[in-house]
């Protein structure tokens, strides 16, 4: 019983991680604006779009472990030069985060799911 509780606690530890880097390896950064630091520090999450606005976003995201956050809905800053294109309300979208100098993360790119 003991090994079957640290196995499937293993698992739930490693899950998330595996998955990000699957996400991450997918996307195609060859468009994006970013310098090889802040593609290196992106963080990747599944997300559906609520809103689209005026740069920002509403999201509700899945749990983001890298970060410490926890499954949310949440408006987020855009980057001046985020990539957004053909991504609409209801879309179920990759969204890949970038640390700014502030401390705070903003939506880089948003790519269809």
């Amino acid at each position: 019983m003991k090994t079957l509780s640290l196995l499937i606690s293993a698992l739930t530890l490693t899950a998330p991680m595996a998955m990000a880097q699957t996400n991450h390896s997918t996307m195609d950064h060859s468009n994006m604006p970013m310098s090889d630091a802040q593609i290196e520090g992106a963080v990747h999450a599944k997300a559906i779009v609520n809103a689209i606005g005026d740069g920002t976003v509403n999201v509700s995201h899945e749990p983001i472990p890298e970060i410490g956050w926890p499954a949310m809905t949440m408006d987020m800053a855009l980057t001046p030069d985020a990539v957004i294109d053909g991504v609409a309300q209801g879309d179920e979208v990759i969204l890949m985060l970038i640390k700014g100098a502030d401390g705070m993360y903003a939506v880089n790119a948003m790519m269809p799911e």
